[in-house]
């Protein structure tokens, strides 16, 4: 067995990530002691039945109160509550970190309650699917995915590092970004797709000459996978919406701008551009699968729990 990274490890929020951490903690030996804390019950009860940690509390603040390690696993609008809620509970050098998808948002929103005497080291694991909740945690989850960690100027170099082999034990591939640089290439890798997702089937799902049994029957022909995307959690992307805001809507403005272009080209019978664009777009699917993002078996690559973020 493996000499434990840390002593106590608390996870606040138990959903897909915090139970695949959980997963991955315990079946990798990296805490000698796991705290659960979510707000529900219920989801307590449930992440108590899955063994997912050694202790259990609705309480944040009694979470944290002997952890080395803290990692927030909520909706990223929630972060500045549980920042307050932990605050005076932390204990000194322990390190706080983050999931969030969304960075400057989760610092402005943290780093004043946080006190002077912990190590606060945002990061964001680039792993997901559309399922959430305890239940729809795995080991594997973080496997060759990129986490970016978010230091802000002064951070701990030895915290940081410790930080960074937690990430690379659950298999992640470990980067450094400034906040702003992440939350807009996240903007476009991510957050861009998800809302066009989301917006497509929203389309669809208005469209009154085309029947719902229409649009299930056929979907194998490319709906299927933005359904996919549309089906993540609610609460989880409304937030993302509200916190990365700038980011987005600088993407989506050029999506506009993209999208025009290609209309004007179908408008016109234009095959030429049409053509240009759909090689280069090919292009980057084939860097995407040679870097190690996907395969290029059929079906787009997808196996059963494939991250979708």
């Amino acid at each position: 067995m493996t000499t434990p990274l840390f002593d106590t490890i608390a996870l606040i929020g138990i959903g897909l990530i915090g139970s695949s951490i959980a997963r991955e903690i315990r079946h990798k030996h990296l805490a000698r002691r796991v705290v659960v804390s979510t707000r529900s019950e219920e989801t307590l009860r449930r992440a108590a039945e899955l063994r997912l940690g050694d202790a259990y509390t609705t309480s944040a603040a009694e979470a944290v109160h002997e952890a080395d390690l803290v990692i927030v696993s909520v909706p990223v609008g929630a972060s500045g509550a549980v920042a307050a809620a932990i605050a005076g509970a932390l204990k000194p050098g322990a390190i706080v970190t983050d999931v969030g998808s969304t960075k400057a948002s989760v610092i402005a929103q943290m780093q004043p309650h946080l006190p002077a005497h912990v190590h606060f080291i945002p990061g964001h694991p680039i792993a997901g699917t559309e399922y959430s909740g305890p239940d729809a945690g795995f080991i594997g989850l973080f496997r060759s995915r990129w986490c970016i960690l978010t230091p802000l100027p002064d951070t701990d170099e030895a915290a940081k590092a410790q930080l960074r082999r937690f990430w690379e034990a659950l298999g992640s591939n470990v980067d450094e970004m400034d906040p702003g640089h992440h939350d807009k290439v996240l903007a476009i890798v991510s957050h861009l797709p998800h809302i066009i997702a989301y917006n497509i089937v929203g389309t669809a799902d208005d469209l009154e000459t085309v029947t719902e049994s229409d649009v299930i029957k056929y979907s194998a022909s490319g709906f299927r996978d933005f359904t996919r995307l549309a089906a993540s959690d609610p609460t989880m992307w409304r937030d993302i919406c509200l916190h990365n805001k700038e980011a987005i809507l600088e993407m989506l403005a050029r999506f506009s701008e993209d999208l025009a272009y290609l209309q004007r080209a179908i408008r016109w019978s234009d095959g030429d551009k049409l053509f240009d664009l759909f090689t280069r777009t090919r292009a980057i699917r084939r860097s995407i699968v040679e870097a190690g993002q996907d395969t290029a078996a059929p079906d787009f690559g997808r196996h059963a729990n494939d991250p979708v973020e």
